[in-house]
């Protein structure tokens, strides 16, 4: 099972896609095609994709080098890195954006065909490990990791979402490779599977477990923040159109900032953007990439990042999707550094944002210009038109749920003990006397538990009761 794995994973790298357009060099006299990979779906990339292609920055910047040339944008959207590592090896994208396991694989691919890539930049990113998460189906009787020894598991091979599987039941004391049957699908087809009961658990990436727990699909079994180990998605760059074109590579990178700072300062607006170019729900998009979401965006090439990176090189090897990968010579942050300036000192001290309960009132919706910033108990942003309200407490927001039942659009809460942001109506809710709590999965809640006498697992419409 392991070597058919290994042999799809890689087969699907270096197989050449039908219909790609040209790199830099495609064009004729002063006309230069400059060809973006991206994930759509996979919207911790936005700002070096969906949100960046819908803003028009990268086209914006390179109107304005008046180097001679007219720039055109070919932008491709794919499911998963696998089939951007694929062109970009062949010489048919420039730059490209995907997860950590990934980008290795980009990394090793690269050096492997004698066409190298760099490592340029940083999307959005986790510290704990948070854009990962192991679900069932909502009726599933499996309460923790340990309870998928022996069942079927569909994850996507060499994701990050496959390494934090990987880790995870190599923690809970099974074997990766013998413990469970692994399957090796790409995300909607996990989806399908885990809908018609052909498999027990999927192992997902963003946005695919907010989005099914969000339709009512499935349920978090496992938060991957619980491993404490930092993830993220970045931007990679093949090293011989960086050394020709490093003025559009700058360029690129100075939109994909402006891209990071329209996110952050418009989250609403943002994540509405995103929705509509993806399809993807709006209350999704904001559980990952909102004011207080799972992921954190700034560009930098952060050295804690850098040093997980390094660590996930051993799950690559272990799976034979890779040999041994020069961490420190495939990251190269000079490109961004130049693009940002006296700015990049500030993006690389940069921290996530403090962890809170946020409601999202129906008729709330994002506007180009306004603020969309969130303040503390039951404040909003300086605009009618983007409203969203932070609160200090997971108790604050339900008392304000319960009394606007009927004017809730979405309803978040960190975790208790990783912080991860989950829907509030799909967190397991723990009531220590007068204090309610919020957990993504049944593990994080029972092990609370444990540690305190007289907690236990309520309803969240007792959770609202009591908090009213």
């Amino acid at each position: 099972m392991k070597r058919t794995a290994v042999a799809l994973a890689t087969a699907a790298l270096l197989l050449p896609l039908s219909g790609c357009g040209g790199s830099a060099e495609a064009g004729s006299g002063s006309t230069v095609t400059i060809t973006v990979g991206y994930q759509s779906k996979t919207i911790n990339t936005v700002t070096a994709g969906t949100l960046l292609r819908s803003l028009g920055y990268f086209e914006r910047d390179l109107d304005a080098l008046h180097d001679g040339h007219t720039y055109k944008v070919d932008w491709q959207d794919y499911a998963t890195g696998a089939p951007i590592t694929a062109q970009m090896t062949a010489g048919k994208i420039d730059i490209g954006s995907m997860g950590d396991f990934p980008l290795l694989i980009n990394a090793a691919r690269g050096k492997q065909l004698g066409k190298p890539t760099r490592l340029v930049s940083v999307t959005g990113y986790n510290l704990r490990g948070g854009l990962n998460t192991v679900v069932t189906a909502p009726d599933s009787t499996l309460t923790s990791l340990t309870d998928l020894k022996g069942k079927k598991v569909s994850t996507s091979i060499g994701s990050a979402a496959d390494g934090t599987l990987v880790r995870a039941l190599q923690e809970a004391g099974i074997d990766p490779d013998k413990g469970i049957e692994k399957l090796n699908q790409q995300p909607a087809v996990g989806a399908s599977a885990l809908a018609a009961g052909s498999v027990d658990a999927l192992s997902q990436f963003v946005a695919w477990p907010g989005l099914l727990t969000y339709q009512g699909k499935a349920k978090a079994l496992y938060d991957g923040a619980q491993l404490n180990l930092p993830t993220f998605h970045g931007v990679t760059a093949r090293q011989d159109f960086a050394q020709q074109r490093p003025a559009v590579l700058e360029a690129f990178l100075k939109a994909q900032s402006e891209a990071t700072d329209y996110l952050n300062a418009h989250p609403v607006a943002a994540a509405e953007k995103v929705a509509k170019a993806t399809e993807l729900p709006a209350e999704v998009v904001y559980l990952y990439n909102g004011a207080h979401g799972i992921a954190t965006f700034d560009p930098a090439v952060k050295p804690q990042l850098v040093a997980a990176l390094k660590e996930d090189v051993s799950v690559l090897k272990a799976a034979k999707l890779t040999g041994d990968v020069d961490v420190d010579s495939f990251v190269d942050d000079q490109y961004v550094k130049k693009a940002l300036g006296a700015d990049y000192a500030t993006q690389l001290a940069a921290r996530p944002a403090a962890a809170a309960s946020e409601v999202w009132p129906k008729g709330a919706t994002g506007a180009a210009g306004s603020t969309g910033s969130t303040g503390s108990t039951g404040s909003t942003d300086s605009t009618d038109s983007e409203k969203t309200l932070a609160f200090k407490s997971p108790a604050e927001l339900l008392s304000y749920v319960a009394k606007h039942r009927n004017g809730i659009r979405a309803a978040y809460v960190p975790d208790a003990t990783t912080g991860t942001l989950w829907f509030a109506d799909k967190a397991v809710w723990v009531a220590d006397g007068e204090e309610l709590l919020p957990f993504v999965a049944p593990a994080t809640a029972q092990a609370y538990i444990a540690g305190h006498g007289g907690a236990r697992v309520i309803t969240y419409a007792d959770a609202l009761e009591q908090a009213s």
